[in-house]
């Protein structure tokens, strides 16, 4: 799955284009990484992102092509 499209997924940002626009400015650190919105997310995989005043680490720990509001933060863990 793409990054953008896994961050939208997950709900860790609201909206596509934003995740996009995040991707495109650097915010979102793949394994310490910069990478683009068409990254191929993994599970395993470390997500930096820098939004706002507090950056979130999270671990990818499942990709699903949809995810209801409560299954969404399953998709992940947070490590801060």
């Amino acid at each position: 799955m793409r990054l953008d499209k896994y961050l939208k997924v997950s709900r860790i940002i609201k909206r596509r284009t934003v995740a996009n626009e995040a991707c495109d400015a650097g915010r979102i650190l793949v394994n310490g990484k910069p990478e683009r919105a068409s990254y191929a997310v993994k599970v395993g995989d470390k997500l930096e992102i820098q939004l706002g005043q507090n950056p979130l680490t999270v671990e990818v720990t499942a990709i699903n092509e949809y995810a209801k509001k409560e299954d969404a933060p399953l998709m992940y863990k947070v490590i801060n």
